[in-house]
């Protein structure tokens, strides 16, 4: 009998931010979510580099006033959050854009870049697990912000082993 309960309890911690199967992939996903709730911004990569760095700024600011904020799956306040949470109310306070709540249909937001091409405020994902994703915004070299389920909200490096590892891929939003 404990044997089943620490089994239980192991995969409900395991689970993380998302549990549902990665989404099929849409080749008219760019077109569809044009349609959807999120709002057009003006983005980093195609602005100024004052602009950009205000964006950085801002995001280093939303972090500090969020830093070591516990992880709770579902939260969406300081009281606790979690990845995709954590990328919400960002995106919603600082940007004016309302993503949707989980990191499965955040992933269909934007467009689609590649590593070498982020820039502050692209979202970072990561595969976790079989049918585990994880979620955080990319600041500068090659580091992010997130909700880590073990830690809460922190920075982290892109480079280090375990998100290496993990890297799945990254999202503009337009």
């Amino acid at each position: 009998m404990h044997y089943l309960t620490y089994t239980l309890i192991i995969l409900i911690l395991a689970t993380g931010c998302s549990r549902r199967p990665e989404p099929s992939v849409n080749t008219n996903t760019y077109k569809q979510n044009k349609k959807s709730s999120v709002k057009k911004a003006v983005h980093p990569q195609t602005s100024s580099p004052q602009e950009r760095s205000t964006v950085l700024a801002k995001l280093y600011k939303q972090y500090n006033g969020w830093k070591g904020t516990p992880y709770k799956y579902g939260g969406l306040s300081k009281n606790g959050v979690d990845c995709s949470g954590f990328v919400h109310q960002t995106y919603r306070s600082l940007f004016n854009i309302t993503l949707p709540r989980s990191t499965n249909d955040q992933v269909t937001q934007g467009r689609r870049v590649y590593i070498n091409e982020l820039s502050a405020g692209d979202l970072v994902f990561f595969k976790t697990g079989w049918n585990v994703r994880h979620v955080g915004i990319y600041l500068e070299k090659g580091k992010f912000a997130h909700a880590s389920s073990s830690k809460g909200v922190m920075i982290s490096s892109m480079y280090s082993g375990y998100w290496k590892e993990n890297y799945w891929q990254a999202r503009r939003l337009i």
